[in-house]
């Protein structure tokens, strides 16, 4: 659960970081797969910055995944949120409401509950159909966003988001079903629905954070990045919870979630350093970018 942890607090730090060089990129196709924008923000250290600490992360998510069911990867990886609220609270003084205060409580207390009732991560180890499906549903990732980009905003960015979280989803479930890194394993679809269900959401992500509603956005990466690979985990790789709490593991579940999902608006940059609102001006709580100081802007 540490290392779980661990890759929440990088990946929660590096969404700061990379929404902000998004939405500072020069403005893409408006496609949903979108690999010249991908490329314009590739050139802000801040991009870079975050890519390096999604690579921290990545290995961290990883030994998590090898020890602990998927469930409560999944949960960890959503409280990344918690994490993004606190790192724009503190660097980028955003102004954090008492309920916002609230929510990251709700979501250590859910991780909480996790930690004490997951078990050890279940024995299964999946069928061809199960790697050969996952692979699809990485191909299918690429497809949604493709049509995502003739959508209006608000639908493109819940749409982008969803399909960006199913393929962070995808990567979850793969790593379980990768049993070894030799050259066996160039046989596993598992390993190449990784390798695309990963590639897509980074790439969906950005189009997503780069025009649109990104709250809706991260909205949407939450609950696809928890909830499918929860099931896979449950119901094909026999993951389970310790003796009599499973209620406790479905409650502490349910609760972090929840909790990262009343943060989604944190999927927000902060305001453009070029435009800083007016002192005078009481910051609106609504307000995505409300409290932003472009002075401590990373």
């Amino acid at each position: 659960m540490i290392c779980a942890l661990g890759a929440a607090i990088c990946f929660g730090t590096a969404s700061v970081l990379q929404a902000v060089a998004a939405r500072t990129a020069e403005p893409g196709t408006g496609s949903g797969v979108d690999t010249a924008l991908l490329l314009r923000a590739l050139r802000q250290w801040r991009y870079v910055a975050g890519l390096g600490l999604d690579g921290i992360g990545f290995v961290l998510q990883i030994v998590a995944l090898r020890h602990i069911p998927i469930y409560a990867v999944s949960a960890a990886l959503a409280a990344s949120l918690a994490v993004t609220a606190v790192v724009a609270a503190r660097l980028l003084r955003v102004r954090l409401s008492g309920t916002e205060w609230a929510a990251v409580g709700v979501v250590c207390g859910g991780l909480v509950m996790l930690g004490l009732a997951s078990g050890e991560e279940g024995s299964g180890t999946g069928s061809l159909a199960l790697e050969l499906g996952l692979l699809a549903v990485a191909g299918l990732v690429l497809v949604t966003g493709a049509v995502a980009g003739g959508l209006p905003d608000r639908s493109r960015a819940l749409t982008l988001g969803l399909a960006a979280g199913t393929g962070f989803g995808v990567v979850e479930v793969a790593v379980r079903l990768i049993d070894d890194v030799s050259l066996s394993a160039l046989t596993n679809p598992a390993l190449y629905a990784l390798l695309l269900g990963g590639g897509a959401g980074f790439l969906l992500l950005t189009s997503a954070l780069q025009r649109g509603s990104v709250t809706t956005a991260t909205a949407g990466l939450v609950l696809g990045e928890t909830i499918g690979p929860a099931a896979v985990g449950v119901i094909w790789l026999g993951d389970r919870t310790r003796e009599g709490l499973a209620w406790l593991a479905v409650t502490g579940f349910v609760v972090a979630v929840a909790g990262a999902l009343a943060l989604a608006r944190f999927g927000e940059p902060p305001a453009d350093p070029a435009d800083p609102a007016d002192p005078a001006d009481p910051a609106d709580p609504a307000d995505p970018a409300a409290g932003a100081s472009p002075a401590s802007a990373p």
